[in-house]
């Protein structure tokens, strides 16, 4: 009988011990996560940054090319109105 309450002593520490290693890993755990997800957060906010800065280059360039295609097409015109002068001759 004092071997079974032993045992039984042992095995309940063990228990207990294994329960206090398994709650202090999930408690180191979750502050690794929470540094994690605050690093996500920034990056989130930086690539945010930085999408919005690609947005106001892509506007910028769409404009550049907008007027670029104007000019192309306004010489285009002067270009077939002096053709058509030079064949009128």
């Amino acid at each position: 009988m004092i071997m079974t309450n032993s045992l039984s002593s042992t095995l309940k520490l063990s228990a207990i011990g294994l329960s206090l290693l398994v709650v202090s890993g999930c408690a180191a755990q979750g502050g690794e996560q929470q540094s994690w997800m605050d690093k996500t957060d920034s990056d989130v906010a930086e690539a945010r940054s930085m999408a919005n800065e690609a947005l106001g280059t892509a506007n910028s360039a769409q404009r550049d090319a907008q007027a670029a295609l104007k000019m192309a097409r306004e010489n285009r015109q002067a270009m077939d109105r002096m053709f058509q002068k030079s064949m009128q001759k």
